[in-house]
């Protein structure tokens, strides 16, 4: 089998997978007092010093949750609620269109039932949103902007945004800025504390830590309203008891996805450039979606998102999966009908085309070999599904 849908989920580190099971015997809750209790609290502690160290945070900015998409919902719902309980009149929220549906869906579901006005922010032919429309969206009514919220890199066609730069504009206007940073970690230079950011999402399964755990940076001066009600664990924001096998597992995997990041982003890297001139060697016509640099600031090292005219994605798919080539399409599918991907309809790509994408994204694990496949499968694939064509 060829894997190459890193993006959706990344295979466990051996070292991640040891600390994992290392911890599944042991006895104790973090929040009790006696000796075993206090063992867990132990190990959840030192994994929050790990985790903050590896993304240039403080300890008391990491907030556990179960994974990427609660942390979003606990950043975009609970900052909204919280400054509009400071001032009712702060109901707008400001999104990019590009986002994973873990924030687009509860950006949507504040303005259909908690009366948020939401307001999509204008990208780039490469899903990139600029400093210049973030600040005219602000400066157009400061007082009523709750919170903006631009993702650090696309799932998707992988563009970069400029994080840094969009995070000086919010704060000139005291406006917070939220990040999902799932795509970014491991990948990118992240540095919570030099980002400016407000708030950033993070997950252990993408950088090679297990499910179901994930964690939500939070600036210090930040509360926002909780989504769970209970014990008041992790800073009173977000309640339940903590997963201590987990955490110590998403430690050891954010700490070693720090540590070999410039490793991953040249090699891995390497292989992804290897991979995209394979596929327009095979199909001339193809065409690479998101920014071309392949420049680590504009592009996601590990991402070769590709447009191919006159197909139909999920036929590429499922003709690639029957030769053991494992990919993905990025583009949503409802009540079995494949829709456009939402991120290509916003950079203004045409609904056909955004139809026929594939995603490859790579990781730890990809090889030369898996390129080799691609390149021998991918031109017969196309041309079979252009003969099937759209439907």
């Amino acid at each position: 089998m060829a894997y190459l849908d890193h993006a959706a989920t990344t295979p466990m580190l051996p070292e991640a997978a040891a600390a994992l099971t290392d911890r599944l015997g042991t006895t104790g809750n973090a929040s009790s007092l006696h000796a075993a209790g206090r063992r867990a609290r132990r190990t959840v502690e030192e994994a929050r010093e790990t985790l903050a160290e590896a993304l240039g945070a403080r300890p008391s900015e990491v907030v556990f949750t179960s994974g990427g998409t609660e942390a979003d919902n606990l950043a975009v719902k609970g900052l909204y609620w919280s400054r509009r309980a400071a001032d009712p009149a702060r109901t707008r929220v400001l999104a990019s269109p590009v986002e994973h549906h873990a924030v687009l869906d509860a950006v949507h579901w504040l303005g259909e039932h908690e009366g948020a006005t939401v307001e999509y922010l204008p990208v780039d032919a490469h899903g990139r949103v600029h400093p210049e429309a973030l600040r005219a969206a602000i400066a157009r009514n400061p007082d009523d902007v709750a919170l903006a919220t631009v993702m650090w890199a696309n799932n998707e066609i992988g563009t970069v945004m400029p994080v840094r730069a969009l995070a000086d504009v919010a704060a000139e206007f005291g406006v917070p800025l939220h990040a999902d940073a799932v795509q970014a970690f491991g990948q990118l230079p992240v540095d919570f504390g030099a980002s400016g950011l407000a708030a950033m999402t993070v997950t252990a399964h993408k950088i090679g830590g297990p499910y179901g755990i994930g964690a939500l940076l939070l600036g210090r001066e930040y509360s926002p309203v909780p989504v769970l009600h209970g014990g008041g664990q992790e800073r009173d924001v977000r309640s339940g008891t903590l997963d201590v096998p987990a955490i110590a597992s998403f430690a050891v995997a954010g700490r070693l996805a720090a540590e070999r990041r410039e490793w991953f982003a040249r090699e891995i890297g390497a292989l992804r450039d290897e991979l995209v001139d394979a596929v327009r060697t095979a199909v001339p016509d193809a065409l690479l979606g998101g920014d071309p640099s392949p420049s680590a600031e504009d592009r996601l090292p590990a991402n070769a998102h590709f447009m191919f005219p006159g197909c139909e994605g999920d036929s590429l798919l499922l003709l690639l999966d029957a030769q053991g080539i494992e990919c993905s399409t990025g583009s949503a599918c409802s009540a079995g009908i494949a829709q456009p991907s939402h991120v290509l309809l916003a950079t203004g790509t045409d609904p056909d085309l955004a139809r026929g994408t594939l995603r490859f994204s790579l990781g730890h694990t990809s090889t030369r070999e898996d390129v080799e496949a691609v390149a021998k499968a991918i031109g017969p694939a196309v041309e079979r599904a252009r003969t099937a064509g759209l439907t």
